[in-house]
């Protein structure tokens, strides 16, 4: 899919069409993240910090099972 770059107010953007907002199950205001690749720059939804921080989570979660299942009691 080709796409232009277009001034938006004192910058530079892209616009994105609708089809691929429905693709990328996007809306208005949701994040979208640039990673640069081997090939190139990819958009993507996945957002890498967010999953470090949740691997992290889940291993606190399966080192203190004992102790986070007392806590919900």
């Amino acid at each position: 899919m080709k796409l232009k770059i277009t001034t938006i107010g004192n910058s530079a953007g892209v616009i994105l069409p609708r089809e691929l907002l429905a693709r990328l199950r996007l809306e208005k205001g949701d994040e979208l993240f640039a990673l640069e690749t081997p090939d190139g720059v990819r958009l993507t939804t996945y957002d890498p910090k967010l999953a470090q921080q949740m691997e992290v989570a889940e291993e606190v979660m399966r080192k203190r099972r004992t102790l986070l299942h007392k806590l919900a009691q």
